[in-house]
């Protein structure tokens, strides 16, 4: 996905991981693109 000119957001499945930036040719991560997740207690 594209936000500007130049930066990309970089995505695997349903998770978002970071931004690229063409132009200063850069990545920036997202601190935790796999969020929290609560197991199910038994």
């Amino acid at each position: 996905m594209r936000f500007s000119t130049g930066i990309w957001l970089v995505s695997f499945l349903r998770y978002d991981l970071g931004y690229i930036d063409l132009e200063q040719r850069t990545l920036q991560t997202i601190d935790n693109p796999f969020g929290t997740r609560l197991s199910p207690m038994s």
